[in-house]
Parts: C-alpha cells; sequence; structure tokens
C-alpha cells in the first residue's frame, strides 16, 4: 500500500505538470490502462486473504478514483488553453471578395409598381395601404354594391370564419383603403391602393392572388374632364408612347356613376401585338366618378365634394408594356423567367427620373 500511495502522489504531480493533451493520454494509459501500474496492483488483490483483499481493494479504489477525477480536472484545462490559442491564432479574412454568383433582379410586378408610384407620384398622388382581410362594409357596402352582386358570392369571393358577428374576407380589390383613407380623414384626397387582392379564378389571365393598383382623388369642382386628363397623361407616360390613343367607353360600376373602361391603341399581327397607334384597341382599366352614394357612406357631403376613381390590375399592364403572355408563370418562381424578364437591382424609377427602360 505504501507502493500505491506513493504511486497515487507521483502521478497527481505529473498530471499536474503535463502540459499537453498527448502527454495526459501517455499518463493515463500508463497508470489507468490494461498494462498501466495502478492496474497490476489490483490484479495482486487475487494473492490476498479476503479481510486484506476487502481493505486494499478499496484503498486502490480510492487511489483510482482521485486519479481520475485529477484527469478529468487536467483535460479540461487543457482543452480550454488550446480553444483559446486557436482563437488567438486563427483569423478570417473579411476583405476577400465573395464568389461569383448571378446577380440578382428585380420582379416584373415590383418594377412595375415602381413606375406606377412614380408617375402618380408626380403628380401629387400619395401611396396609402390597408388590410389584406376586410370586412363586408369596406369591401362591399360603403362602396355601394348591392346584396346579390356576384362579387358578393362564395364562388367569386374568399370568405373566412366571422368574428364577432362580423364577416371577414380576403379583399377582392384595394378599394377598401379609398374608403378607410376617407372615412378617417378630411377631403381633399389624392392617393394611389397598391396592393395583393384575391378572388377564386385561375387561367391564363386569372389567379387567386394579383396585384391592382386604384386611384382617388376627392375635391370640389372635380369633373370627367380632370379623369380623363390624368389617365391619357398616365397611359402615354407608362407606355412610353406620345401619341398613344386612348379612348373611354361607357360602363358601369356601382361605386362610380358616370363609369367608363378605357382603352389603348394597338397594331395587331396575327396573335401578336404592339401598343401604338393603330387601328386595334385594348382595355386595360376601369374608371369614372365617385358615386354619390359612396361619399355618403364615407360621411362627406356629395353636394361640395366630387371627385373621381380608377383601377387597373398590375400584372396587366406589366404583361402588355413587357410582352408576358401567361399572368401565372409571375408566381412559379422560375429564376430562368426571372433572368429573362427581371430588371437590374438599380434600376428603380423615381419621382424625379420617372420610369426608365
Amino acid at each position: 500500500m505504501e507502493s500505491a500511495e506513493k504511486l497515487s502522489q507521483d502521478t497527481l504531480d505529473q498530471i499536474t505538470k503535463t502540459d499537453s493533451l498527448e502527454k495526459l493520454e501517455d499518463v493515463r494509459l500508463a497508470i489507468l490502462g490494461k498494462k498501466g501500474k495502478l492496474t497490476s496492483l489490483m490484479k495482486t488483490l487475487g494473492s490476498l486473504s479476503p479481510d486484506e483483499r476487502k481493505n486494499q481493494g478499496a484503498a486502490l479504489n480510492q487511489i483510482k478514483t482521485t486519479i481520475s477525477a485529477a484527469l478529468d480536472i487536467q483535460k479540461e484545462a487543457l482543452e480550454e488553453k488550446e480553444l483559446n490559442a486557436r482563437l488567438s491564432t486563427e483569423k478570417i479574412d473579411i476583405t476577400l471578395p465573395i464568389r461569383p454568383e448571378a446577380s440578382g433582379a428585380i420582379h416584373p410586378i415590383t418594377q412595375t409598381m415602381d413606375e406606377v408610384i412614380a408617375l402618380f407620384g408626380d403628380m401629387g398622388f400619395e401611396v396609402e395601404e390597408g388590410p389584406d382581410i376586410e370586412d363586408d362594409f369596406h369591401n362591399f357596402s360603403a362602396l355601394n354594391i348591392p346584396e346579390a352582386h356576384p362579387a358578393r358570392q362564395e364562388h367569386d369571393t374568399f370568405y373566412l370564419p366571422k368574428q364577432e358577428e362580423k364577416s371577414l374576407l380576403l379583399r377582392t380589390h384595394t378599394s377598401p383603403v379609398q374608403i378607410r383613407t376617407m372615412r378617417e380623414g378630411k377631403p381633399p384626397f389624392r392617393i394611389i391602393a397598391l396592393g395583393r387582392v384575391y378572388r377564386s379564378d385561375y387561367d391564363m389571365t386569372h389567379t387567386p392572388m394579383f396585384h391592382q393598383v386604384e386611384g382617388l382623388l376627392i375635391d370640389k369642382k372635380i369633373n370627367m374632364g380632370h379623369l380623363k386628363g390624368c389617365l391619357i397623361d398616365f397611359c402615354r407616360r407608362f407606355f412610353e408612347c406620345d401619341d398613344l390613343p386612348v379612348r373611354f367607353r361607357p360602363s358601369y360600376f356601382p361605386f362610380t356613376e358616370p363609369s367608363a373602361e378605357v382603352d389603348i391603341g394597338c397594331v395587331r399581327s396575327g396573335n401578336e401585338f404592339k401598343i401604338a397607334a393603330g387601328e386595334d384597341w385594348l382595355e386595360i382599366l376601369g374608371c369614372g366618378m365617385v358615386h354619390p352614394n359612396v361619399l355618403k357612406n364615407c360621411n362627406i357631403d356629395p353636394n361640395e365634394y366630387q371627385g373621381f376613381a380608377f383601377g387597373m390590375g398590375i400584372e396587366r399592364i406589366a404583361m402588355l408594356k413587357y410582352g408576358i403572355p401567361d399572368l401565372r408563370s409571375f408566381f412559379e418562381s422560375d429564376l430562368r423567367w426571372l433572368r429573362h424578364y427581371g430588371f437590374k437591382s438599380l434600376d428603380i424609377p423615381d419621382f424625379l427620373g420617372g420610369v426608365r427602360s
């Protein structure tokens, strides 16, 4: 036992002086390995009497426990020392250039929305936003849409579970933004509302989710001439054609009176067309003078104020301007399509620069 105790003390001293994990492992194997010194001493217990075996066995196990604990403590200290040494010497050169990758592109919808904002912003319109989830009043009733109108049916509109007896739905147009703006403020108003809208359609020219821009101008002495001048100027500047023919056809919308569809000139050749002065026409948007009932629903006196409103699909005008044949491809996340139709990241329209091709 005196030999074992001396072995234990010498080993503890050796462990304390060990300065690397490799040397520490050598110490462990020399003492506790299959052929280690302490292991050899424990093998001699079989030749002792039962009482001696019990006493010396307990003492050797205690020595083994002490040495094992010292090994663990020293190992943890050496690992921490090595880690700190690596951290102080290993560095990353953040000045290295990034790996060459294909440059990103702006989505045609984003580009078109920026162009629309730039052009109407130049006319003094401000951008307003509203929630995608609307209630029946803001989406239909306030806009003078009758109860039996097809747009209120479930085959056209995505309805959500009622909350506090209030009918909720995914907005079918951005017109509710106009209602909220008029009810929360005081005229005059000159705004455009852009964003996602939702309808239950899916084909080459319809998707369940798409984007709209709607405009509203409310003031005193506003007439149809102001509406026509505003939209004619927008169409010619957006499609970059100074002599582009624009015509207004009588139509019907519950929220405007009188109402009109707006067509632009084009030249057709088979299934292809070009937007320009020609004998053919393309419909692009709807418009009209705001219905007196809509003004009343927004607490605005129609005898004092009047104005116009218009709306168009962002994808629709983007398809016409940039020759995109299928609406569904806007939302399919095809990188080849985006590289073809996308725009440079810095080619962003603004109020000063307007539309830049």
